[in-house]
């Protein structure tokens, strides 16, 4: 039998990350989450097409992430929750 669940299901393999608001700039997602060392290198990163929202290459560093967004840079991994 499959369990009827109407929360968002998290993917294996990622962290989660609570925000206190939405949306949030990707690139201060970067930052805020140390996945980058600044400002600047989460941009040139974005930039660079290194980083992953949802599974697609993502090239603007303003994207507007919200709850239930994956992000994804090198290694690591974040799904994206309003905290509560």
């Amino acid at each position: 039998m499959s369990e009827d669940n109407n929360s968002t299901e998290i993917p294996a393999g990622f962290r989660i990350v609570e925000l206190s608001r939405e949306p949030v700039e990707l690139y201060k997602i970067l930052k805020f989450e140390a996945m980058a060392a600044s400002g600047g290198e989460a941009k040139a990163a974005v930039s660079a097409g290194q980083v992953l929202v949802n599974g697609e290459v993502e090239t603007q560093k303003r994207k507007k992430i919200v709850a239930g967004d994956r992000v994804e840079f090198g290694a690591e991994k974040i799904f994206l929750t309003l905290a509560g």
